[in-house]
């Protein structure tokens, strides 16, 4: 939504929401995330979590207040779909990269990758690729990479929630991934080949899902284009509130007087709040306030407000 009133800043228009971009393969996520908020004329907006310029499909974007829960969908489970294009590895782990190895195709069964897949399950340790965000000495790994570099990454713990192959055609094994934060798919489909025995890199990958949103009520780039003609109005009707982002967490309704104490950085006691774990604020008139924590001695403190 559109916040009216009060001064403007030049740089963009104070608009609060969520936006569901299905970023398109070819850009980076940054590039998207730039053009999304020239077209909405927006003073303040990011998106929750990177795709490579390879990878398509659900882009998170948040504006104003709502980038202020941007650290909870970073958090969130995500659902991939894959393609592990078996029988090569390469450089960068996916279709970018050079091909390093090339090994033969085994023939594979239903049972024989299942087999696989389910070694994967659960909580499992991967090696970062160099190819990654990740900071070595306040450099991106992908900075030394380039540079031929490589360094000894620590494992790190992920969980893969539930990992299914959907279709085994040629060299290709398309795969559904749901996994937590900081999972590799490239990584994911490297080992995967690895343990099939012919080696694999990521040849294409779709984000589905982050935390509650579906890639299903995406729009692409060009329809925003098309939509931004019509005004920003027509555009900020796409926006989904920034409680859409944790709908299913508990509800705490406060008190003008809870309000004023929780605004001051106070934990409050509220009658009949859930006994642990986070919660979502509102104050009279259906106000959002912002994200709180229940702490141990059952009051509620402040994680999040939002100045609305």
């Amino acid at each position: 939504m559109a916040r009216h009133g009060g001064r403007q800043r030049a740089r963009g228009r104070q608009i609060d929401g969520i936006l569901l971009l299905d970023k398109p393969r070819g850009i980076s996520s940054n590039a998207a995330l730039q053009r999304v908020k020239h077209l909405f004329h927006a003073a303040k907006a990011g998106h929750t979590g990177n795709l490579d310029p390879l990878a398509t499909g659900l882009l998170v974007i948040c504006f104003g207040e709502a980038t202020k829960v941007s650290a909870f969908l970073l958090d969130a489970d995500k659902r991939y779909r894959g393609i592990c294009k078996l029988g090569a590895r390469t450089t960068t782990a996916d279709a970018e990269g050079e091909v390093i190895e090339r090994r033969p195709l085994p023939s594979l069964n239903d049972a024989q990758i299942e087999s696989v897949l389910a070694r994967f399950r659960g909580d499992i340790e991967q090696i970062p690729p160099m190819h990654s965000a990740i900071k070595q000495q306040g450099k991106p790994l992908y900075e030394l990479a380039r540079q031929g570099v490589e360094v000894e990454r620590k494992p790190r713990t992920v969980t893969i929630h539930d990992l299914q192959a959907v279709r085994l055609a040629g060299d290709e094994l398309e795969i559904d991934v749901h996994c937590s934060k900081g999972t590799y798919i490239r990584t994911l489909a490297e080992d995967i080949g690895e343990a099939l025995g012919c080696g694999a890199h990521l040849g294409a990958l779709r984000r589905t899902s982050v935390g509650p949103f579906q890639l299903a009520a995406a729009t692409l780039p060009e329809q925003l284009e098309a939509l931004a003609e019509q005004g920003v109005e027509a555009l900020d009707a796409l926006l989904q509130p920034i409680d859409a982002a944790f709908a299913d967490w508990p509800r705490v309704q406060l008190t003008e007087n809870g309000c004023f104490y929780l605004g001051r950085g106070q934990p409050v006691q509220v009658a009949q709040a859930p006994v642990s774990g986070l919660v979502r604020l509102f104050g009279p008139g259906e106000r959002l306030i912002g994200v709180g924590e229940v702490i141990e001695d059952g009051r509620i403190a402040p994680k999040r407000l939002f100045n609305r």
